[in-house]
């Protein structure tokens, strides 16, 4: 059976550029990239040119560029560096996050502020799981220390509309006496859109190399150049002591070339993703009860991510039919993923989160990989209602 891999969202495959990078700091280039000696500056050449080349694609200086074992670690230390910040300066601990932060900031974020003795607000979405900037303007107090926005959502591909958010933020802010730090989540859109942090004026955010074919395991926090947060990780002076421990140096270095390799190719692979994804959803929603979640305005969504809502029938059995045949899909349900809850973002949306399936392709997904979608997904949604009838 040929098998079609549609779960890009969740970590698309490697970049051949990035293993080719890779290899010879797996084999030839063991040392500390700390260290002195030659073998040691050979290393830290590796990673400060991968430091440059993901700068790049970000729109930030090298030197706002910290690296982590992934997004998550990324989001943690931004927002337990940012309340940490609020508590030094002046025992505040108030946080606003929309809705459909992914959990890593919302749970750093509500554990964070409590440790502090602060709290959360949480802002909500409208049907299309956009946030109002105005919403989020309003929920300042003068005791918010940080302010959560992701640029694009990871479940329904909804880009947020973060210039305008950070604008509004920092004119309630001087209203009302607060200094939060403004952070964006990109994990799920660099790679797939223009982001330039640099221009939408966030103090920090968030990147994972394996959401567009870097290596799983390498990530980025971003830091504006002038900002100041206690790091998460202690124990060294690596990251310019912004985060403690030896850099995984291949990693880093893989995901510095898939960030250059994306960075020349964004628009074509951008476009491509889109015609397919727009296949997959024109070919589910001839389908009764199906529905395309998230923006109806393609310039406003993510071009390698269709979220769908199916009527009556649960997503896990939806997944394991189109894995049987051949087809590997995700959803943002309590039955199918390793949370025990609904998914938060379809929940703020309104639409129904056990019933959603989330297809998502990238840089390698070939056009017959999007047009198997339709026959298996009809096929087996036609076998699961027949059996629930």
């Amino acid at each position: 059976m040929t098998r079609h891999y549609l779960d890009h969202a969740s970590a698309a495959p490697l970049r051949p550029v990035a293993l080719e990078a890779m290899v010879p700091y797996l084999r030839d280039h063991p040392a500390d990239p700390g260290r002195l000696h030659a073998e040691g500056r050979l290393t830290r050449v590796g990673l400060e040119t991968a430091r440059e080349q993901v700068g790049a694609l970000i729109g930030a200086r090298p030197r706002e560029v910290v690296f982590t074992s992934g997004g998550t670690e990324a989001a943690n230390a931004a927002v337990h560096g940012a309340i940490a910040r609020g508590v030094e300066r002046a025992r505040h601990a108030h946080v606003v996050l929309a809705a459909i932060e992914h959990s890593c900031v919302r749970e750093s974020a509500e554990r964070s502020a409590a440790l502090a003795g602060g709290s959360v607000t949480v802002v909500g979405c409208d049907a299309e799981g956009v946030v109002d900037p105005a919403a989020l303007a309003a929920a300042l107090r003068p005791d918010t220390v940080l302010v959560a926005l992701q640029v694009a959502n990871h479940e329904v591909g909804s880009i947020q509309p973060v210039t305008e958010a950070v604008l509004a933020v920092r004119e309630a802010a001087e209203r009302c006496g607060a200094e939060p730090l403004v952070l964006a989540d990109a994990a799920s859109a660099v790679g797939h859109i223009p982001v330039d942090l640099g221009a939408l004026g966030v103090d920090l955010a968030v990147v994972s190399a394996h959401k567009f074919g870097g290596p799983k395991g390498a990530g980025a926090m971003f830091v504006r150049r002038g900002l100041r947060i206690p790091p998460l990780v202690l124990g060294g002076a690596q990251e310019r002591a912004r985060r403690a421990g030896l850099e995984d140096v291949p990693a880093m270095v893989g995901f510095g070339a898939a960030a250059a390799e994306v960075a020349g190719t964004l628009g074509a692979e951008a476009a491509r993703n889109a015609a397919q994804c727009d296949r997959i959803a024109a070919d589910a929603i001839t389908l009764a009860g199906v529905l395309r979640a998230g923006p109806t305005d393609a310039a406003r969504r993510l071009p390698h991510l269709v979220c769908l809502t199916v009527e009556g029938v649960e997503a896990e059995p939806i997944l394991l039919a189109l894995d049987q045949r051949g087809i590997a899909v995700h959803s943002g349900s309590a039955c199918s993923s390793e949370m025990l809850e609904p998914s938060p973002v379809l929940l703020a949306m309104g639409a129904d989160a056990d019933r959603s399936l989330r297809v998502s392709v990238g840089w390698n997904t070939t056009e017959e990989d999007a047009a198997a979608f339709g026959p298996a997904f009809a096929d087996a949604l036609s076998t699961l209602r027949a059996l629930r009838a």
